[in-house]
Protein backbone atom coordinates (compact mmCIF):
# COMPACT_ATOMS: atom_id res chain seq x y z
CA UNK A 1 0.00 0.00 0.00
CA UNK A 2 1.21 3.48 -0.55
CA UNK A 3 1.75 5.59 2.08
CA UNK A 4 2.52 9.68 2.92
CA UNK A 5 5.04 10.65 4.97
CA UNK A 6 4.61 13.48 7.30
CA UNK A 7 7.35 15.25 9.98
CA UNK A 8 7.90 18.29 11.94
CA UNK A 9 10.62 20.47 10.72
CA UNK A 10 13.09 21.69 13.28
CA UNK A 11 14.17 24.99 10.86
CA UNK A 12 11.55 26.70 8.77
CA UNK A 13 12.55 26.27 4.74
CA UNK A 14 14.84 28.55 3.60
CA UNK A 15 14.30 30.78 0.23
CA UNK A 16 15.62 29.50 -2.75
CA UNK A 17 16.34 26.28 -1.31
CA UNK A 18 15.17 23.36 -3.48
CA UNK A 19 13.71 20.27 -0.96
CA UNK A 20 13.50 17.51 -3.92
CA UNK A 21 15.34 14.52 -1.57
CA UNK A 22 13.22 11.74 -0.14
CA UNK A 23 14.04 12.19 3.52
CA UNK A 24 11.25 10.74 6.19
CA UNK A 25 13.99 9.70 8.54
CA UNK A 26 15.86 12.99 8.79
CA UNK A 27 12.37 14.22 10.19
CA UNK A 28 11.09 11.43 12.27
CA UNK A 29 7.97 10.98 9.87
CA UNK A 30 4.80 9.09 10.40
CA UNK A 31 3.06 7.11 7.80
CA UNK A 32 -0.34 7.87 6.33
CA UNK A 33 -2.25 5.57 4.07
CA UNK A 34 -2.85 6.62 1.05
CA UNK A 35 -6.81 5.85 1.43
CA UNK A 36 -6.53 8.79 3.60
CA UNK A 37 -5.15 11.14 1.98
CA UNK A 38 -7.50 10.11 -0.85
CA UNK A 39 -10.23 10.47 0.72
CA UNK A 40 -9.36 14.40 2.20
CA UNK A 41 -7.19 15.72 -0.85
CA UNK A 42 -10.25 17.72 -2.53
CA UNK A 43 -10.27 19.27 0.96
CA UNK A 44 -7.09 20.11 1.17
CA UNK A 45 -7.31 22.06 -2.51
CA UNK A 46 -8.20 25.29 -0.51
CA UNK A 47 -5.43 25.26 1.53
CA UNK A 48 -2.13 27.18 1.13
CA UNK A 49 0.97 25.05 0.60
CA UNK A 50 4.64 25.54 -1.13
CA UNK A 51 5.57 22.51 -3.63
CA UNK A 52 9.42 22.02 -2.69
CA UNK A 53 10.11 25.39 -2.41
CA UNK A 54 9.21 28.34 -0.77
CA UNK A 55 9.70 29.74 -4.35
CA UNK A 56 6.24 27.76 -5.44
CA UNK A 57 3.61 28.64 -3.54
CA UNK A 58 0.32 26.38 -4.60
CA UNK A 59 -3.20 25.36 -3.13
CA UNK A 60 -3.33 21.72 -2.29
CA UNK A 61 -0.76 18.67 -1.53
CA UNK A 62 1.99 17.59 -4.12
CA UNK A 63 0.28 14.77 -4.42
CA UNK A 64 3.48 12.54 -5.58
CA UNK A 65 5.96 15.39 -4.61
CA UNK A 66 7.27 17.38 -1.53
CA UNK A 67 4.75 19.36 0.27
CA UNK A 68 6.61 22.69 2.76
CA UNK A 69 2.97 23.25 5.24
CA UNK A 70 3.43 26.55 6.73
CA UNK A 71 2.54 27.05 10.24
CA UNK A 72 -0.02 29.60 8.91
CA UNK A 73 -1.87 26.68 7.15
CA UNK A 74 -1.90 23.87 10.06
CA UNK A 75 -5.14 25.30 11.09
CA UNK A 76 -6.98 24.74 8.21
CA UNK A 77 -5.38 21.57 7.47
CA UNK A 78 -6.26 19.78 11.39
CA UNK A 79 -10.12 21.25 10.68
CA UNK A 80 -9.93 18.56 7.43
CA UNK A 81 -8.89 15.50 8.84
CA UNK A 82 -10.30 16.90 12.60
CA UNK A 83 -13.08 13.77 12.27
CA UNK A 84 -11.59 11.40 10.42
CA UNK A 85 -10.07 9.13 13.37
CA UNK A 86 -8.18 7.12 11.25
CA UNK A 87 -5.85 10.08 10.97
CA UNK A 88 -5.62 10.54 14.61
CA UNK A 89 -1.59 10.28 15.06
CA UNK A 90 -1.41 13.28 11.59
CA UNK A 91 -3.81 15.00 13.92
CA UNK A 92 -1.34 15.17 16.91
CA UNK A 93 1.29 15.73 15.01
CA UNK A 94 -0.08 19.00 13.17
CA UNK A 95 -1.30 19.95 16.59
CA UNK A 96 2.22 19.56 18.27
CA UNK A 97 3.92 21.42 15.00
CA UNK A 98 1.30 24.59 15.44
CA UNK A 99 1.83 25.02 19.26
CA UNK A 100 5.37 24.97 18.63
CA UNK A 101 5.11 27.26 15.27
CA UNK A 102 7.00 24.79 12.93
CA UNK A 103 6.61 23.92 9.70
CA UNK A 104 5.86 20.51 8.47
CA UNK A 105 7.08 18.64 5.53
CA UNK A 106 5.08 16.02 3.57
CA UNK A 107 6.48 13.07 1.08
CA UNK A 108 4.32 11.96 -1.58
CA UNK A 109 3.73 8.56 -2.81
Amino acid sequence: MARHKFGIMQNAPKPRKRYDEYEPQKYNCISVDDDYIEGIEANLNNIDFYWHTLDVPAKGIAYTGITLIPPTSIQAFIDVIKDVAELNELKVLLKKALVGNKWVIHFGI
